[in-house]
């Protein structure tokens, strides 16, 4: 973590939309090809909670990636993500077209990513968040680095920090039993 963690859950708690990448954020980043030329994904079901709990709490999702895929639609359909922006390998021009239909500005804005690529739209936004495998360029950069890789956990940790940046983290896992922050690890 680049700074404090009170000045993280301040900068958190001025989130509306959270926008992630894909690849390396999302996944490990890796692409794979089944015989028959199929691209196979990985997706962690923890993150898919993890969005479906921004939501549930009035903060929007956008993914925003490089590459086109039927798997990315797929999933963010079944999450419910409908701001799902593909082949955009311009992503601040992405990046805008979001802001525009969403009618936000860039300091209610989150944006996730892991490489360089990410940047030109990272940089413009109030909360830069990078799972633990980014490239060092953009982890120097972000105001959190994630304890978990992208693929891994990394979505579901990003969200809770926001989560808990509005206040709303002890709620959210107190959901689930009464033991449920429990095993929370401290400062997640």
């Amino acid at each position: 973590m680049n700074g404090n963690r009170s000045d993280l859950l301040n900068k958190a708690s001025a989130i509306r939309l959270a926008v992630f990448d894909v690849d390396g954020v999302m996944t490990n980043g890796q692409i794979s090809y089944a015989s028959d030329g199929t691209e196979i994904k990985h997706f962690h079901s923890h993150d898919g909670l993890g969005l479906k709990a921004l939501m549930a709490n009035g903060i929007a999702v956008a993914v925003i990636t490089a590459r086109d895929s039927t798997i990315v639609e797929r999933r963010m359909g079944e999450l419910g993500i409908e701001q799902v922006l593909q082949g955009r390998r311009d992503k601040s021009a992405a990046l805008d077209e979001v802001i525009d239909t969403l009618g936000l500005r860039c300091d209610q804005i989150a944006y996730a990513g892991d490489d360089l690529v990410d940047w030109p739209a990272m940089g413009r936004v109030h909360l830069k968040l990078a799972p633990a495998n980014a490239h060092p360029i953009i982890r120097a950069r972000a105001d959190y680095v994630c304890r978990q890789a992208g693929g891994d956990g990394a979505v579901r940790e990003m969200c809770e920090l926001i989560l808990e940046g509005h206040g709303r983290l002890s709620d959210w896992l107190g959901s689930f039993g009464p033991d449920a922050h429990d095993n929370q690890e401290p400062g997640a």
